[in-house]
């Protein structure tokens, strides 16, 4: 901060030099701030009292599954009633009647996961609140079970974006492992093509293995291929053989990009046909 600097000897001149930026008042930095982390790390030395970091800002700096237009020039704070939300260029100020989980992300008081989930409910639509959620539910390295975020949503019945949360909340699933595969499983359901198992295990004569969304009675797996496909040549080694294996077995996959995925009238046709040639 300025005045520390000054404490510390810095001159007028040198803190108005101009190989230094600044990103909030009374703040210095030697570079301007270009991701959430580095905004959230110029701002911190100005939180007051019980302020902290929330919303799609605490979401980014956990790295969970952000929304889509998330804006990663402005930082969302948070201060606890009665004090005021901060009046800031590049800062979105809320208030909260009670402190909620509050972590630490390196020195940084940050919203917890699960209450960064719940804030959300005010503002995003049913649809990101799931791909989120699911986020929190995901496979590997999970942030929350269903259990907890039932009794998180439960806390907060009645309030602003509640009714949101409670709608995603059934729609929720453990075990995925995207984004997308979250996208391409509503995208599924909402076409009338019935719930697929999320990661279902299939055996084979080669051990059991995951399928993204399994219809099983159809003997129908749909899975995403995703960016690691195209930058990481030994997982597509490993998915490749993996799903011959399944293929081998008797199993159709239907293999899914972000293309398809953009074009949910092929998409849905193709996954129909599989599913009626089996019925």
């Amino acid at each position: 901060m300025v005045r520390a600097a000054a404490e510390l000897g810095a001159s007028r001149s040198r803190l108005r030099a101009k190989d230094l930026a600044a990103p909030h008042r009374g703040v210095r930095v030697i570079a301007a701030p270009k991701t959430t982390l580095e905004r959230a790390r110029a701002y911190e030395p100005l939180l007051r009292g019980d302020q902290f970091f929330s919303h799609t800002t605490a979401a980014a700096l956990f790295r969970m599954r952000m929304p889509r237009g998330f804006q990663e020039d402005v930082l969302h704070v948070t201060s606890v009633k009665p004090q005021r939300a901060p009046r800031v260029e590049g800062i979105v100020g809320h208030r909260a009647d009670s402190v909620p989980t509050i972590v630490s992300s390196g020195s940084m008081r940050v919203s917890a996961p699960i209450d960064t989930w719940i804030a959300l409910g005010a503002t995003l639509p049913i649809g990101e609140l799931i791909v989120m959620g699911d986020g929190l539910l995901a496979r590997k390295s999970p942030r929350a079970t269903l259990d907890q975020l039932t009794r998180a949503v439960d806390a907060v019945a009645g309030q602003r974006g509640a009714s949101r949360l409670r709608s995603a909340l059934t729609e929720l699933r453990p075990g995925t492992d995207s984004a997308q595969e979250t996208i391409l499983r509503l995208v599924l359901m909402r076409a009338g093509l019935g719930e697929p198992e999320v990661n279902g295990v299939i055996q084979t004569r080669s051990g059991p293995f995951h399928g993204d969304l399994v219809y099983r009675s159809a003997r129908v797996v749909v899975e995403y291929d995703g960016e690691q496909h195209r930058t990481d040549d030994r997982q597509f080694a490993i998915d490749v053989d993996r799903l011959d294996i399944i293929m081998a077995a008797g199993w159709r996959v239907i293999r899914v990009d972000k293309r398809l995925l953009a074009r949910p009238g092929k998409l849905i046709a193709r996954v129909r046909e599989a599913l009626g040639d089996v019925s």
